[in-house]
């Protein structure tokens, strides 16, 4: 029992700051996109690159769609002029679909579709993973450790949608999943929130265009947040949940 004691005050306090601090991210990580807004003439490389095809080009410069992106970097490392970028800014979620569309211009910030206020002290979510591959999954799992400690702001996941405020979802809403969510989602008090979270929620992600899953979870229900990534990182899952909540990071990564 000693050395579980001795072993605590080796370790200290663990849990962020945050959103007062930011968290040191790593140097591979890929965050908020940065585009420059020049035309690319013929060149079409960032699109044969993209396996999900977030890209498309305009007279004014490339625009990158969050929610169809996987954030790999295949078009940042081909585009030999730099006009593509990724930064480490993990603050992507956003309250509307359109604010997932990243030009050469400043990103608008989003503002909440609905009064959210109800959920600004006590938010309980049921998650569904909706064929999800158990990446996205993971990083909201994650959340509840001592690092992150998801329940200091009044957030806690339920085993119930019955006990929920709204639902988190997870994975490209597989046919065999489709029904099973939409129950979920009916079991779920109202008014409830639906978050989508990742790209594969968000837009189908790679396996868009399949008969076997949806074009993104907007098809079947309300969003009221998404937050992009393959997968996102659970800074920006908490970023997100966080917003909900009227609760801002206090300065940008």
């Amino acid at each position: 029992m000693l050395h579980i004691f001795k072993e605590r005050v080796h370790q200290q306090y663990r849990t962020l700051n945050y959103p007062e601090v930011q968290p040191g991210l790593s140097d591979r990580y890929l965050g908020l996109p940065a585009l420059h807004p020049s035309p690319c003439g013929n060149c079409h490389a960032c699109l044969d690159v993209c396996p999900s095809g977030a890209l498309t080009l305009s007279p004014e410069g490339p625009i990158l769609d969050m929610g169809r992106c996987l954030f790999c970097g295949a078009c940042s490392r081909i585009c030999t002029e730099g006009k593509i970028t990724f930064t480490h800014d993990h603050h992507v979620a956003s309250f509307s679909r359109e604010g997932l569309i990243v030009t050469g211009s400043e990103r608008p910030a989003t503002q909440p579709q609905r009064d959210l206020s109800l959920f600004s002290r006590s938010l309980k979510l049921r998650e569904v993973s909706a064929g999800g591959c158990n990446a996205c999954e993971a990083d909201t799992n994650v959340l509840g450790t001592l690092v992150y400690d998801l329940g200091r702001f009044g957030i806690d996941f339920v085993a119930s949608p019955r006990h929920a405020d709204g639902l988190v979802v997870t994975g490209p809403v597989t046919e065999n999943m489709r029904q099973a969510l939409l129950d979920t989602y009916e079991a779920t008090p109202e008014p409830r929130l639906v978050i989508a979270v990742g790209t594969c929620a968000i837009s189908g992600g790679i396996f868009r265009g399949s008969r076997e899953c949806s074009k993104g979870l907007a098809e079947l229900l309300p969003v009221d947040l998404f937050i992009p990534g393959c997968p996102p990182n659970p800074w920006s899952i908490l970023d997100g949940l966080l917003a909900i909540k009227g609760i801002q990071s206090s300065q940008k990564s």
